[in-house]
């Protein structure tokens, strides 16, 4: 089903209800949030943009974002949200790799796509035809979808360091929204759903349980995460949900504790993208209370594998509590999860395998990429990269994540794509680049550099070329410069030993 058909049920019970909100400020009820849905939706359609057609979706978090989403569903199109810290160059593979059929964008971001569009259309929600767009006639009804028709085209980094398109299809973003009631939190009226983390990602997959609940949609007026300014907002807006990375916890709780605060108004928090190290979801339980809920999932299975509720993570009874609090819980009610060895077999319990799911909240594939799915979905299965043990509970523990990826602040960086960036500078012969730890992001980017014989390279000529042509968060903090790279007997480098010296620098 569309999920425009959604909007437009809440809006038609409950017409009045608020909607939309930037701070404190009341933005749209739910009639005039679909009234605006609906008319960008028919826009889009005058233009041809129709089923089967792709919009991309490239802003800053603002109330105009889901507006246009819902406008992109109502005319049955395929929504295509884009990270809006990538780098325009990396904006424009995903557009032309989706051939969008338009780029939506802000005024901000659009500035630095408009020489790069070579004839495709973007519009800009700031500008005078996206606000006549809004306020024009509307469809009737959203156009009719069923539920293996792609809805979002979530674009995610893969090992080949080539943006993959996860297409998520209606019934896919249908699963997960039920899942969420029956496994992670109920929504209410009174709730509000609070975008501090990217609109692209996560926090924006979060809208549509409250949509179908008629609550609250609030875009702080930062824009983005500022833990004074979500304090402040609990205690005015609340009830309170959000999403955020461990990073952010632990950011929100320090200044919460700095500030003699304990989140009031924050009703529930759901934590995902990287490790939560035991002491600061410890510290967090300690500070802000029972408000903690940690899933774990994949833009394959988005927010959809397991989940450990929050009555588990504020547990201090039960023998095993330490335990349980360290993974990452148990299968949601949509999957089955296991664990395999390298030819797919299940594993015995308490034995490390890789972390395999099934089940209707799995995508049906990679965007126009069948090497890519074939090599990810197996029998019916999908292939997490993710090594983990489960116990006799059917709790998971991530033991590990595939070897390369790199979580820095809750985002993912696969170094295939910075070492072939930094590979394309005349001066570098070979690059290695892996995660190292930090106290603030949990991990950051390091590469180990090699130069051709004869001649010399900076940092600054490497991180300016990193600049020009990736986003900005997944450059180097650091570069080491050496005569060589360690590798076995096939020639591989050994990443592992790189990992290991790093430790032993922060050890010295």
């Amino acid at each position: 089903m569309n999920p425009a058909e959604w909007l437009k049920r809440t809006a038609t019970r409950y017409p009045d209800r608020p909607a939309l909100y930037a701070g404190e400020t009341l933005r749209a009820t739910y009639a005039a949030f679909d009234y605006s849905a609906a008319a960008i939706g028919a826009a889009l359609e005058a233009r041809g943009v129709g089923p089967g057609a792709r919009v991309a979706i490239f802003m800053s978090n603002r109330t105009e974002y889901l507006e246009t989403l819902y406008g992109v569903w109502y005319a049955g199109a395929a929504a295509v949200p884009i990270n809006a810290k990538l780098h325009p160059k990396e904006v424009m593979w995903i557009v032309a790799d989706t051939d969008a059929a338009l780029v939506i964008s802000d005024d901000a971001l659009g500035v630095g796509l408009a020489p790069l569009l070579e004839g495709r259309q973007m519009l800009s929600v700031d500008g005078a035809d996206f606000a006549t767009m809004r306020k024009g006639a509307r469809m009737p009804a959203p156009v009719g979808l069923v539920p293996s028709d792609v809805a979002w085209l979530f674009y995610t980094s893969g090992t080949t360091g080539k943006p993959k398109g996860v297409a998520l299809t209606c019934g896919n973003l249908a699963t997960m929204t039920f899942t969420y009631f029956a496994d992670v939190d109920e929504v209410r009226a009174e709730d509000a759903i609070l975008y501090a983390a990217p609109m692209s990602h996560g926090a924006g997959i979060y809208n549509f349980m409250h949509i179908l609940r008629g609550a609250r949609h609030l875009v702080p007026e930062s824009g983005g995460f500022d833990p004074a300014e979500i304090l402040t907002l609990g205690k005015s807006m609340g009830p309170i949900s959000m999403f955020a990375a461990p990073t952010m916890v632990r950011r929100l709780v320090d200044v919460a504790k700095a500030k003699g605060e304990t989140g009031a108004g924050l009703r529930t928090i759901v934590y995902a993208g990287g490790p939560m190290y035991e002491a600061d979801i410890l510290d967090a339980v300690e500070v802000m209370g029972a408000r903690f809920i940690q899933i774990y999932g994949q833009g394959e299975c988005p927010m959809g594998i397991t989940v450990l509720p929050r009555s588990t993570v504020a547990d201090r009874a039960h023998p095993r509590w330490r335990e349980r609090l360290n993974s990452v819980g148990t299968a949601q009610s949509a999957v089955q999860v296991r664990i395999v060895d390298q030819d797919g077999a299940e594993l015995p319990r308490g034995e490390i395998g890789e972390i395999v799911v099934q089940g209707a909240t799995v995508m049906p594939g990679y965007w126009q990429n069948p090497e890519a799915t074939a090599k990810a979905i197996r029998e019916g299965w999908l292939r997490t990269g993710d090594m983990g043990r489960m116990d006799a509970d059917g709790y998971v523990t991530l033991q590990d994540r595939s070897k390369d990826m790199i979580i820095s602040g809750g985002s993912n960086i696969y170094p295939r794509e910075v070492e072939e960036v930094l590979l394309s500078h005349p001066d570098v012969h070979e690059v290695a680049v892996v995660g190292a730890a930090d106290p603030e992001w949990g991990e950051v980017v390091v590469a180990f550099v090699v130069a051709c014989a004869g001649r010399a390279v900076t940092s600054g000529a490497l991180d300016a070329l990193c600049l020009d042509r990736i986003a900005r968060f997944k450059r180097p903090k650091a570069y080491h410069f050496v005569e060589g790279l360690p590798k076995n007997n096939y020639g591989k480098v050994l990443k592992t030993e790189l990992r290991e010296e790093l430790k032993k620098d922060i050890a010295t």
